[in-house]
């Protein structure tokens, strides 16, 4: 069972966190299942910006994103090589090290 460890962010996470996940769901899920509110406006149908996150560690372990998410992410405020849809990337077997970013192009805070 993967670990995720969530960087510090200011509103999101203020402490950082540290949990385990399954393998094979998404990372979104995975902080969401864990009361980390991540934002997802499209309601993870990868047709938005707002649940990127910044891999800091074990991105390799991730399969490549799409064409679909790599437009998308063109879009994302602070992209950055090791950037990804948390909605799109499903984790495998190596844990995670994962920033969000302050961030979002989304002009509405909508929780969920």
């Amino acid at each position: 069972m993967p670990q995720i460890i969530v960087l510090p962010h200011e509103e999101i996470c203020p402490e950082g966190a540290v949990l385990n996940a399954e393998q094979g769901i998404s990372i979104c899920d995975a902080l969401l299942e864990n009361g980390i509110e991540i934002e997802h406006a499209c309601e993870k149908s990868c047709a938005c910006t707002t649940c990127h996150v910044i891999v800091r560690e074990g991105f390799d372990s991730l399969e490549e994103s799409d064409e679909n998410e790599d437009d998308y992410l063109d879009k994302a405020w602070g992209l950055e090589p090791e950037s990804r849809l948390s909605c799109q990337a499903m984790l495998a077997a190596e844990d995670l090290v994962i920033e969000i970013p302050k961030y979002t192009i989304n002009m509405v805070s909508e929780h969920h």
